[in-house]
């Protein structure tokens, strides 16, 4: 297998997870068998809430769960997961600190032809900005599976991001996933790439590009997002001197901005930013990410550019 939809692995790995675990119970909103969170659903039906559109109870169902010693999922798509329920995650799950795992599909401009509406790019900065959640981004198929393994088996809220369509698989069997610790996918000496989601394999690509012109760079996939790993990106600002950062998000609040704070308190190095400045509009895919700047292009050019303004 070359790609895979997380969100298709996220409901196996859901289904597996009702197996081993009689107190994992699923909340969904509306959108479950886009989410596949309905195969849990199929199976375990006594397990198993469909909400329809009203989120804000969704969330707050699940906060009920788990008050009461469940481990919870709750999954729909990142713009209703996020956005209208926050007051519910605030005070119902981010500040008793609860066992939830928000899983939200079909974020960031991915979803294509949904139209702006349906495009979550704002997410990160909202779920980054609740203390005790754990932000994570999977890169791949292998990687959401452990993403969402290591979720259940971690108490506390977590918030994990995936998108809509097939992407392609990066890691391989021996991969191990660690909360809190981002991978070095390869090493260099002359700019770090800090990636996160699908933008991993497009700075893989554009190091791998960049190589052939006689540049070197480190590639870092930063899946966990909050809490970051402070030494993984210190060591990169201190070894290569100077970072890009790629995400398919909003530039503020998410990813650069979680780099470019630890950076500038401990270690200011020139920092670039692959990301979104705005709305995007509807459009295939891979039209969408070429429009708003979401290439392994991008990401070339902004290397050679970060590379300029070391001193």
């Amino acid at each position: 297998m070359t790609s895979a939809s997380p969100r298709e692995i996220f409901g196996a790995t859901l289904v597996e997870l009702g197996d081993e675990r009689a107190d994992i119970v699923v909340v969904g909103g509306d959108l479950n068998k886009s989410t596949f969170a309905n195969l849990f659903g199929h199976k375990f039906p006594e397990r198993f809430f469909d909400l329809g559109p009203a989120e804000q109870n969704m969330m707050s169902l699940a906060a009920g769960f788990a008050s009461s010693g469940k481990t919870v999922f709750a999954s729909t798509f990142a713009v209703f997961a996020t956005g209208r329920p926050y007051d519910q995650i605030r005070t119902s799950i981010s500040q008793p600190h609860l066992d939830v795992k928000i899983v939200a599909t079909h974020a960031g401009i991915m979803t294509g032809e949904d139209g702006v509406s349906a495009q979550g790019i704002e997410d990160l900065s909202l779920m980054c900005a609740l203390p005790g959640f754990t932000v994570v981004v999977p890169s791949d198929g292998p990687e959401t599976v452990q993403a969402v393994r290591a979720a259940a088996s971690t108490y506390g809220p977590f918030y994990i991001r995936l998108g809509r369509p097939s992407i392609p698989i990066i890691h391989s069997d021996n991969y191990k996933f660690q909360i809190g610790k981002a991978e070095i996918v390869q090493d260099g000496k002359d700019a770090t790439i800090v990636a996160c989601g699908i933008m991993v394999k497009a700075a893989i690509d554009a190091a791998d590009s960049l190589s052939r012109e006689g540049i070197s760079c480190r590639v870092l996939n930063m899946a966990t997002i909050q809490p970051a790993d402070t030494e993984a990106i210190l060591s990169a600002a201190r070894d290569t001197g100077a970072i890009v950062t790629a995400e398919e998000h909003l530039k503020h609040g998410g990813l650069n901005s979680v780099v470019s704070q630890i950076a500038s308190e401990m270690h200011p190095v020139p920092i670039e930013s692959v990301s979104l400045n705005g709305y995007a509009e509807s459009g295939k895919p891979e039209e969408l990410l070429k429009k708003y700047g979401l290439t392994e292009t991008n990401i070339t050019n902004s290397v050679r550019k970060v590379i300029s303004r070391k001193s």
